[in-house]
This record gives structure tokens, sequence and C-alpha cells, in this order.
């Protein structure tokens, strides 16, 4: 059975470490956020997580339920550090945009901790206020509740699936990377017109464009779609 997890004012009256470090929630989650990046998934153990923040690894047990508590908790953190500082406009579809700019880049900062948290649902605060804010702000642009929802569900699942497609690349070895790099450059950029003409013709600009990440243009064409929508509900309910 899982131990029960303290209250947060409770924690704060425990002694610090060792070192003189006080514990917290936050200070736990940005140290396994550096291990992440540091060893990767493999690395991050309650054990090694103990010795990094000089305390018995028991002593997690008192923030957190185990250790997909804390990849929850995680998640939740990449969240909150997208939206810090982000408020509407009032614009829904640029808004809707940053929105899932911040959310790509906050993931595809942290690769190793994307690969892990991307397809997980924590229910914790900042997950929470995002999807409060992407529903808040297709309600207000007029979408009915289920094209809101609808629209919400693409959105999330294109943002978190091509955050977690670009980070586990960026989480592969150097040298994996590079050979994936290079493939575009040596194999189809070779490639001849009579046995593959559509790729020999855009060889140049596969070279090019599949080093970068597809997100921003598939955003762009869901928020298309999602204003072409919009617009024609518009339209048939001022009609006569």
């Amino acid at each position: 059975m899982p131990k029960a997890v303290v209250p947060e004012e409770k924690r704060r009256r425990r002694r610090p470490t060792k070192s003189g470090t006080v514990l917290s929630e936050q200070l736990i989650v940005e140290t396994a956020l550096r291990m992440l990046r540091e060893h990767g998934s493999a690395g991050l153990t309650a054990r090694r997580l103990g010795l990094a923040l000089d305390a018995d690894p028991s002593t997690l047990y008192r923030y957190f339920r185990g250790m997909d508590d804390l990849t929850l908790a995680i998640g939740d953190a990449l969240i909150g550090q997208a939206l810090r500082g982000w408020a509407p406009t009032g614009e829904w579809r640029a808004d809707l945009r940053v929105v899932g700019l911040r959310i790509h880049a906050a993931y595809v900062e942290h690769p190793q901790a994307a690969v892990l948290t991307a397809s997980r649902v924590s229910g914790r605060a900042h997950e929470l206020a995002a999807d409060e804010a992407v529903l808040d702000i297709l309600r207000r642009a007029g979408f009915p509740v289920p094209d809101a929802v609808r629209v919400y569900h693409a959105f999330v699942d294109t943002t978190l699936a091509f955050a977690a497609l670009d980070a586990a690349s960026l989480a592969l070895p150097s040298a994996a990377l590079r050979a994936d790099e290079e493939m575009w450059r040596s194999t189809y950029a070779r490639l001849p017109a009579t046995t593959h003409p559509r790729i020999a013709e855009a060889a140049p600009l596969l070279a090019t464009r599949m080093l970068t990440s597809a997100y921003p243009t598939a955003l762009d064409m869901l928020l298309d779609s999602a204003a072409a929508q919009l617009e024609g509900a518009r339209g048939f309910a001022d009609t006569p």
C-alpha cells in the first residue's frame, strides 16, 4: 500500500538535509528534470534522486506516492513552465497558436522528460489550468460545446504527439541523430528520377524541411480547419 503524502505545510517544518537543503516538491521535480537531462529515464531512480538531494530515498515518499506520481508532477511542471507569463489576448486563433507553440517548446527543451510524460494525464494544477484556458478560448470564440471539445481534443493531442516525436529524436544518442539527419542528404537526395521521380524532384526541399519540426505547419492547418468550421457555422446561423 502506498504511503500517504504529507501535506505541504507539514513538509516545510521538516529539518533540512545534512547539506542544509530544505526539501520541497518543486526542488525534487527540478532535480529530477536535471537527472533526466543528464542520464535519461533509466537514470532516474529513488536511490539516485535521494543521493542528488542528499536525502534518504524514503524521504521522497513524503512528497510523492511513488516514482510514477513524480513522473506526473514532472509533466505538470513542463506545462506550468510553458504557460508562465502567458495571458490571452482575446484573438482566439493567435492565442491557441501561442499556447501550442509554448507547450511544444517546453517539452522539446526537456526531451528526456517529454518522452516520459507526453502521453500521461496528471490531473494536476497546471494541466487543469491549461485545459481550462484552451476550452475557454474556444467557447469565447463562439464554438458550441461539442465543437469546442472536438477542436480541443485535436489541438492537445497534436501538440503532445509532435512534442513526443520531436523530443524522441532529440533524446537519441548524438551519433544516431546525425545519421538520421544525414539520410535525407545521402540516400534520399541521390535517388534517380527514373525510379523515384517524386522524391527526386522534392529532394532539395526534403533535405532541408525534414530536419525541422512539422508542428507549426500542422498547428496552422488545424487552426485553418477550425476557423473554417467556425465561419461556416456563423454563416449557417445568419441564414434566414
